[in-house]
């Protein structure tokens, strides 16, 4: 709860107005931006013995909006779409504009054999396979007795 110092009084006056409405906390602390501005698609990562699958909730999109992109051990996925619309009237024009991007990073295991990545995207679910290396591969489990 803030304290405000009541001009009418010398005393302090806690205030829950004031803590409703301080606006200075909220946009000063860069939540406002870090909420508002800055939108990323939900994320699943799968691990199986043969690969791992990312799928992200990107609806909206058309498959040529997106960028892959794997540098070193780095796999990097913005899309970005940018729409214009007008319609006119006798009486009135209206023109509207859409922008809407983003970018999402993954920091991929050494197991990982990034010059196989697949890509995929249906139904605003884009699909990633990233197959593991060979070495990497989980094989049958095999008990060894002690002798």
């Amino acid at each position: 709860m803030t304290l405000v110092k009541s001009k009418r009084s010398e005393g302090l006056i806690p205030s829950m107005f004031t803590d409703f409405f301080d606006t200075g906390r909220l946009f000063n602390t860069g939540w406002f931006e870090n909420e508002f501005n800055r939108w990323a698609p939900a994320v699943n990562i799968k691990e199986n013995g043969k690969q791992f699958n990312i799928e992200l909730a990107a609806p909206g999109f058309a498959k040529g909006d997106f960028k892959i992109s794997l540098e070193d051990d780095l796999l990097t996925v913005s899309a970005e779409k940018k729409e214009e619309m007008e319609e006119k009237d006798e009486r009135f024009t209206r023109r509207e504009y859409r922008y809407n991007s983003f970018s999402r990073s993954f920091t991929l295991p050494q197991s990982t054999n990034g010059e196989k990545v697949d890509a995929k995207y249906e139904d605003g679910i884009l699909k990633l396979v990233l197959p593991k290396k060979e070495t990497a591969k989980v094989s049958n489990k095999k008990e060894i007795k002690v002798s």
